[in-house]
């Protein structure tokens, strides 16, 4: 029986064997991603692609710092903020971690709400994450803005040792703090959509195209979380070590 006839009759095709196989079952999207809706699929090969990237950049960055024969500075001194007179070192730093995570618990809590549809919380805590992001991102231009005017950091120098510090740290948080601001814009872009029912009515737009399903809150869920993760990352091998 030849191919197109075994198709034609339903009956089920035998695989190829040998290396015909391997390919053949890879390149397969029904085998590779059966059950997997393609949204969250591509999201995850996204993130894969952007874990290379920020791990790249981390890798560089320990490589200048091991290697350059100029004393690094301490961040403890560098990023300190007085209060009363006296440094407290990296107390904006950990504010801003501790906004970070908490911000993963409101995202946790509105993929949860968005599952039983319950329209409101969804939206509240889609609401609650995306102002968490704003103020991270706040802080993060309050920080550099005193690391470029107050003690005068430049991509290219550094008046506190190797110069090498003032480009892998605009490098690595400015493209970590991209990724939240597009991230918050999203989540505002979201909780409109939940709020106005899109989600519930199945109207064909922008990340609405079935109805009933709040999916497209998991897979933003899947974004933030990545971008909490990769801070904490930062924060212990840039800011700790």
């Amino acid at each position: 029986m030849t191919q197109a006839e075994a198709t034609n009759t339903g009956a089920a095709l035998a695989p190829p064997e040998g290396l015909g196989g391997v390919v053949a079952d890879w390149s397969s999207d029904q085998r590779a991603f059966k059950k997997v809706p393609w949204g969250k699929a591509m999201m995850w090969i996204f993130l894969l692609s952007d874990t290379f990237i920020f791990s790249i950049f981390l890798l560089s960055y320990m490589t200048v710092r091991m290697s350059t024969t100029v004393p690094w500075p301490y961040p403890s001194d560098i990023f300190a903020l007085s209060f009363g007179g006296e440094p407290i070192p990296l107390i904006l730093i950990a504010i801003m971690t501790f906004i970070l995570i908490t911000s993963s618990g409101t995202m946790v809590l509105a993929v949860n709400y968005g599952y039983r549809s319950d329209r409101v919380r969804t939206m509240i805590y889609l609401l609650i994450t995306a102002l968490f992001g704003a103020t991270f991102v706040g802080m993060q231009a309050f920080e550099w803005t005193k690391l470029i005017v107050d003690e005068g950091v430049r991509p290219w120098s550094n008046p506190f040792g190797a110069p090498q510090f003032g480009s892998v740290f605009f490098m690595i948080t400015g493209f970590h703090g991209f990724h939240v601001s597009v991230g918050v814009l999203f989540l505002f872009i979201i909780a409109r959509k939940v709020w106005r029912g899109e989600f519930d009515t199945g109207k064909r737009g922008f990340f609405t195209s079935r109805k009933g399903n709040y999916e497209t809150v998991e897979i933003m869920g899947l974004y933030w979380h990545f971008v909490d993760l990769v801070w904490v990352f930062i924060f212990a091998l840039f800011y700790l070590w």
